[in-house]
């Protein structure tokens, strides 16, 4: 099967466009039949597959680097009468389990941005939905921060997918309805089980859209709104991004800063890091001259790509060995610099990126161990991708030096979907610990430091180091897949839920599991049944 990539050349767009006009900024949506990314499948009606998504991953985050300068940003369709049918019911039927599932993953993380852009990037989303917003497409308004709806008689909002599937909304519509727009529960309980959905002034009452237009006057109130909410934009000039470079094959891929390497045999993949140079700390008064091959910038493009890599082309990996190679110290300079110039807005989409990307750590359901090991880097920003992971070891060498060390960026600048610091969710029932831990920011730790703050799992001495590593990653590999991945998104959010978390730890972990049930894919379930004169069957006990 062809391999996935998620590094685009917007030049390549087949299913969107972008048009930006001074502060405000157009994503139209108009999908051809044809442009699946996979055989099988018409993508009518303006729905999507995975190849749809990937596109507005990448325009949306093009808009943040390249147009800072937008303020509001549309989304809307090209196509008369539908904004959106969603996700392409007869792609979910045909794709296999794990497709699926990354599909909704990576949708859901691609909503989750949307959202971030108005507090993180000052820039405004409003779906203009300018006809039939069904399933995704609802969802995808769901993200916005305004919805607008055209009055035409015909066009409605609806989540369909338990009476024509057998399924849940995949990217956040239950959770999205209770919990951001607000909806009283039995109101989103009737809309959610009523196929046909709700359109005009219903609409407006029930909260599921924030302003509908008569066809006539649509265009008109869609654009007066969007430039009241930008009013005179952002006072930026944006750079241009790259196609990211990347050496890929079977066995992994290669870029300048990252390197990933699959083991097929063993099941186990590692991702080797570079750390910074003493001269990439140095950040110029125009921040923005840096560009996008800039090590603060490049680094995370490369670790994000690789762990979508890694994801979505390489199911049977089932545990990620990540190691570094580097001077704690130049993470750390690069890391006071990223701090002491928050302010401008090129360095704030750079830590944005970098939260981002951390995340996306977060939500992969993989298992992810960390070697720190002498010559490492794991300081500030690197050592927060130590944080991310499950566990983390630290060799207690006698003879070489092995230090890590905290900075500024992880007092919470990056931040967990759950809203708190990975140090705080880490030590998130000893507030103790999480202050002596804090306290020793700045100082470069030991192996047993480290050990004594709870920063590190374990910290075997050098003469049991690879016997011990080796044991613990053979004995990761063994275990079923399917119980890491619920145990680790147990136990990786723990404290209070986020709406963020809720979609990644419950709704991911439940539509997994819908996605395997009877109901919805056995030989009569609904999502197999989708299109057959015939009605599905269903096992009624409910259990």
């Amino acid at each position: 099967m062809t391999p996935i990539r998620f590094n685009l050349d917007p030049r390549t767009y087949k299913h969107l466009s972008v048009q930006v006009e001074g502060p405000t900024a157009k994503i139209i949506i108009k999908i051809p039949e044809d442009g699946g990314l996979r055989e099988g499948y018409k993508l009518k009606l303006n729905s999507y597959d995975l190849g749809v998504d990937i596109e507005l991953a990448d325009a949306t985050r093009r808009l943040r680097f390249e147009h800072p300068e937008v303020k509001a940003v549309c989304i809307t369709s090209g196509q008369e009468g539908i904004f959106s049918a969603g996700a392409n019911i007869f792609m979910l039927k045909q794709s296999e389990h794990a497709h699926k599932v990354n599909f909704c993953k990576f949708t859901n993380e691609t909503r989750c941005s949307i959202e971030e852009s108005h507090q993180d990037s000052n820039q405004y989303y409003l779906a203009a939905a300018n006809g039939l917003a069904s399933g995704g497409g609802y969802e995808l308004c769901l993200a916005c921060d305004e919805i607008h709806l055209i009055d035409d008689r015909n066009s409605a909002v609806s989540l369909p997918e338990l009476p024509f599937l057998g399924v849940l909304p995949g990217t956040g519509g239950l959770t999205r309805l209770v919990d951001k727009r607000r909806i009283r529960r039995d109101l989103a309980d009737a809309f959610s089980t009523v196929a046909e959905g709700v359109k005009g002034a219903k609409a407006v009452e029930w909260r599921l859209v924030d302003a509908v237009h008569s066809a006539s006057t649509f265009q008109e109130k869609v654009e007066a709104r969007l430039k009241e909410i930008a009013g005179e934009g952002n006072p930026h000039k944006g750079i241009k991004l790259d196609v990211l470079e990347g050496d890929y094959s079977e066995n992994g891929a290669e870029y300048k800063y990252v390197d990933l390497k699959i083991d097929h045999d063993s099941r186990v993949a590692t991702l080797e890091l570079t750390g910074p140079s003493d001269a990439d700390s140095e950040i110029p008064e125009n921040a923005a001259e840096l560009g996008c091959n800039w090590y603060g910038l490049r680094f995370w493009r490369e670790l994000d790509d690789a762990i979508l890599n890694l994801r979505n082309n390489f199911y049977e990996i089932g545990t990620v060995v990540i190691s570094s190679s580097g001077s704690i110290e130049n993470v750390a300079k690069l890391d006071t610099a990223l701090a002491d110039r928050e302010d401008d807005w090129f360095v704030r989409e750079v830590l944005v990126e970098m939260k981002r990307v951390l995340k996306r750590i977060d939500y992969t359901s993989r298992s992810f161990y960390t070697l720190i090991e002498p010559g490492s880097c794991f300081a500030g920003s690197l050592f927060e991708i130590a944080l991310a992971s499950d566990r983390i070891y630290m060799e207690d060498h006698e003879e070489e030096d092995n230090h890590i060390a905290l900075t500024v960026l992880n007092d919470g600048a990056l931040p967990m979907g759950n809203g708190r610091s990975r140090l705080a969710t880490r030590f998130y029932y000893d507030e103790d610990a999480a202050s002596q831990a804090q306290a020793a920011k700045g100082k470069p730790l030991t192996a047993q430091e480290a050990m004594a703050l709870g920063l590190v799992t374990d910290i075997p001495d050098d003469i049991d180091w690879e016997d011990e590593v080796r044991i613990q990653i053979e004995e990761r590999a063994s275990f079923s897949p399917d119980a890491l991945t619920g145990m680790e998104a147990s136990l990786r959010f723990p404290g209070p839920e986020t709406l963020e978390t809720k979609i990644f730890s419950r709704l991911t972990a439940w539509q997994n599991w819908i996605f395997t049930r009877p109901n919805a894919v056995g030989e009569r379930g609904a999502l197999t049944m989708y299109g057959d004169v015939q009605k599905p069957e269903f096992d009624w006990r409910r259990v």
